[in-house]
């Protein structure tokens, strides 16, 4: 197996930080990419999760395993300098700031791409790099409550809104930026020419939610259809295991009605045909009947023949001893400074060429001394020197 990946000989500049950025890049290193992690002085805002591992939150090095750890002082002209210089040695850059901020730091596209005319630049903000919202703060719960989530969400299970758990927005757009990314890449491998990328929260989520084009075109309202994963019934078994069955349960009851001989039962209710029967009704009915088995296995048996799945209501922890996980190896031991922590390996698998990270995660600024030297040449003195004018950062996080 290929251990250099698919983008290897790519080096990627990431000036992004806590998850739409990080993401992003730390899916271009999984594909092999070089990508080399520049944080503030005041350091990545994930580092302070917990829980660490020799001084490192694992759910930083989730989205960073695989880069190369440095801290630069961007405030400083001899920060900026540096990055700049840095540039010129890397086939992209992304960036994650609010617009406008990458203008006073000196690093803005038509800087860099005066110093390399085929760069590839991606910025990923809240709204866009223009209109009237795009100075706005945005962060994935602003962007779920203002992108219709949260609204939808309460709608269909009939409460009042609650934030999501996962920052589905962030890595949603950072997976956007990444197709963007990659297609430059393309586009740059067969005719030179550089990209400038514009990535938005905002729009990621209008086309990822599958309901956005029916809600801007008027809605369903009480009309019967199938595609409404909010009303997916949840149902429990005897040995009281919870499981989540999928689509509108108004129109699937009957189909489950067919096999579990239960048809003349919604015949007796008045309940003979889809329509018949309201959501909560059939959600009602379908629970009472899966808790006739005594173990989610069983009725999954039986509905197998329908071709309708059930999934099993679990933890995230409980996932990684999943026969499937390990046979996929869907998790990987990586280091955490002189620690091991188990974290997702990639959900790609490309024949013959390994996707995953390659190194852990390591402190704030560790790899300063050894980029700037290989990349710029600079010496052990130039070095001391810029760390002692705090332009360079070298940060130990602790537990």
């Amino acid at each position: 197996m290929n251990m250099n990946g698919l983008l290897s000989g790519t080096t990627i500049l990431d000036l992004t930080r806590v998850v739409s950025g990080p993401c992003c890049t730390r899916t271009l290193a999984d594909l092999g990419a070089e990508v080399l992690k520049i944080e503030p002085p005041e350091g990545d805002l994930l580092r302070g999760g917990i829980p660490k591992v020799d001084g490192i939150f694992v759910g930083f090095a989730q989205l960073n395993a695989g880069k190369r750890f440095m801290s630069i002082n961007l405030a400083s002209e001899k920060g900026q300098d540096l990055v700049q210089r840095l540039a010129i040695d890397c086939d992209v850059i992304i960036e994650n700031y609010r617009p406008g901020v990458v203008n006073r730091l000196g690093l803005d596209y038509e800087k860099i791409r005066a110093l390399k005319d085929d760069i590839i630049y991606c910025s990923i903000s809240g709204y866009g790099q223009d209109g009237p919202a795009k100075n706005r703060r945005a962060y994935a719960p602003i962007i779920h409550a203002e992108l219709g989530l949260l609204h939808q969400n309460a709608r269909e299970w009939d409460t009042e809104p609650m934030p999501e758990t996962a920052s589905h927005a962030d890595f949603a757009v950072g997976m956007q930026a990444c197709n963007g990314i990659l297609a430059a890449l393309f586009h740059h491998a067969k005719t030179g020419e550089g990209a400038y990328i514009d990535a938005s929260m905002a729009e990621t989520m209008l086309a990822m939610n599958e309901a956005t084009a029916v809600e801007v075109n008027g809605g369903v309202g009480d009309q019967l259809s199938p595609f409404r994963p909010g009303k997916a019934p949840i149902i429990q078994v005897k040995d009281g295991t919870f499981g989540q069955l999928p689509g509108n349960p108004a129109v699937m009851v009957y189909r489950v009605a067919s096999v579990l001989g239960k048809n003349q039962e919604l015949e007796e209710l008045g309940w003979g045909s889809p329509g018949s029967m309201n959501i909560d009704q059939a959600k009602e009915k379908l629970r009472e009947w899966a808790g006739e088995f005594e173990d989610l296995k069983t009725l999954e048996q039986a509905l197998d023949k329908i071709k309708l799945p059930i999934g099993v209501v679990s933890s995230l922890a409980d996932t990684a001893q999943t026969d499937w996980a390990l046979a996929r190896h869907a998790f990987k031991d990586v280091a955490l400074g002189n620690g091991t922590a188990k974290l997702p390996v990639s959900p790609l698998r490309i024949k013959n060429y390994y996707v995953g990270p390659r190194t852990g995660a390591k402190q704030q600024g560790e790899e300063n001394r050894d980029v700037l030297s290989r990349k710029l040449g600079l010496s052990k003195a130039e070095l001391n020197l810029l760390e002692k004018e705090n332009v360079l950062i070298v940060h130990r996080h602790s537990g």
